[in-house]
């Protein structure tokens, strides 16, 4: 199976310039081809995804991958599937932004082997020194108006007449196009890839290779990361999924794929992981016929966890998940549990009243707000229906102490199967 064989199968393949002839030319030997990552954000996000694990898998294929960040037009700001135009960045945020992107492309991709090792540029150092009067005679004159307004991200926006396009924002596909002809001189690069929203940047691209160098490049654009109902996969009710742990953990990042619906999990498995067709085929298998073992969930989860944040970070996720469902605490590191006490209810606790004899587990219960009052905090104790740190307690007399405390701060809380409270006694 071809590459692009490969990319047909997970159903990546949703548009080409020539892809006949593109076969063509990959079947002579290797490429090289580039994907642009803008600095909107410092991080890149689940949507990021697609693109970014398409250089990766080219490279495993024997190609050879630019991953470009776009310190130039990020500038500017890419007006596609946008209504409105972006809020100007500054340089300096700009080059935060890079600086953080750059960072996490190198994970994703081998810089280091000797056959085929994988680029990054930053497209602002062959544009920034471009006055505006050479861009006009050596860029401009290329590319006509009449094919820009007929981009569907052009035309789109100035059918709009309250918002409009910018003619900042007009001229980025100008800005995009210089960069692959650029690539092109440079270092040979002979395709450029990106979801469909960049069709319109990408064919801009090929037109100006072949007026300036007279040389024929391709496109080839992958499908928007979408769900089954069509809406735009990688945001949850609290917002964008990032690949930066700081701004979604690893346990908040394993546990929105492990929540992937039935309908969404066979795409994902096919369009984010590198697993083998008849791994996929089964776990398929297993969603119609096992649904609720979730396992094609689970392995989503695991193999994305993994590929971002590594072995021991999806470790310290599968840890803290199973603390939530009943499992022990042993093994699991601080900031593990911090993500587990995002997930529950916290009220505040004076450590003063854990010293000593402590608390009784009682008045805790209802200070938690997992029993209404003492009487039925009682019956729940003796019932065998509360848990302390995930430990049934049986005792009415049992009492919580600065020793029971989960890195000297924290009681875990639990009332039933998932009725889980956390109490914070401060650092």
């Amino acid at each position: 199976m071809t590459i692009l064989d490969d990319l047909r199968w997970r159903g990546l393949l949703a548009d080409c310039t020539d892809i006949d002839a593109l076969a063509s030319r990959i079947a002579q030997g290797p490429i090289t081809l580039y994907c642009g990552f803008d600095p909107t954000a410092d991080s890149l996000h689940v949507g990021n995804l697609v693109p970014l694990l398409a250089l990766r898998r080219f490279q495993l294929s024997g190609h050879r991958p630019i991953a470009l960040a776009g310190g130039a037009t990020g500038m500017v700001g890419d007006p596609s599937g946008k209504s409105a135009e972006r809020n100007l960045q500054s340089p300096e945020q700009v080059a935060h932004n890079i600086a953080a992107i750059q960072q996490q492309l190198t994970r994703f991709l081998d810089f280091e082997t000797a056959t085929n090792p994988a680029r990054l540029v930053n497209n602002h150092d062959w544009t920034s020194s471009v006055t505006l009067l050479e861009f006009l005679r050596e860029i401009g004159k290329h590319i006509t108006v009449n094919l820009m307004i007929a981009k569907d991200s052009v035309r789109s926006r100035m059918e709009d007449r309250e918002s409009g396009l910018s003619f900042t924002e007009f001229t980025y596909m100008l800005l995009q196009g210089f960069d692959f002809c650029h690539l092109r001189r440079t270092l040979d690069c002979e395709l450029q890839i990106g979801a469909t929203d960049q069709w319109g940047n990408i064919t801009v691209g090929t037109e100006l290779t072949r007026k300036k160098l007279g040389q024929t490049v391709w496109g080839l654009v992958f499908p928007l990361l979408t769900k089954a109902d069509g809406s735009k996969y990688g945001k949850t009710a609290t917002g964008t999924v990032w690949l930066d742990p700081k701004k979604t953990s690893p346990y908040r990042f394993y546990q929105f794929f492990v929540n992937s619906d039935d309908a969404d999990v066979v795409n994902l498995l096919k369009t984010l992981t590198f697993l083998p067709a008849e791994e996929i085929a089964a776990l398929a298998q297993e969603v119609q016929t096992n649904p609720g073992a979730r396992q094609a969930q689970k392995t989503l989860a695991r193999e994305m966890t993994k590929l971002v944040h590594g072995e021991s970070r999806l470790a310290g996720a599968i840890k803290a998940s199973e603390v939530l469902f009943g499992g022990a605490i042993e093994g699991l590191s601080a900031g593990d549990f911090e993500d587990v006490v995002a997930e529950a209810p916290v009220k505040q606790v004076q450590k003063s009243v854990l010293e000593g004899t402590g608390a009784p587990l009682v008045e805790l219960l209802v200070q938690s707000g997992l029993a209404p009052s003492k009487g039925q905090a009682r019956k729940d104790i003796e019932g065998g229906g509360a848990y302390l740190n995930n430990v049934r307690v049986g005792d009415i007399q049992r009492t919580a102490t600065v020793a029971d405390l989960l890195f000297g701060r924290y009681l875990l809380l639990r009332r039933g199967k998932r009725n889980y409270a956390v109490l914070d006694a401060g650092r």
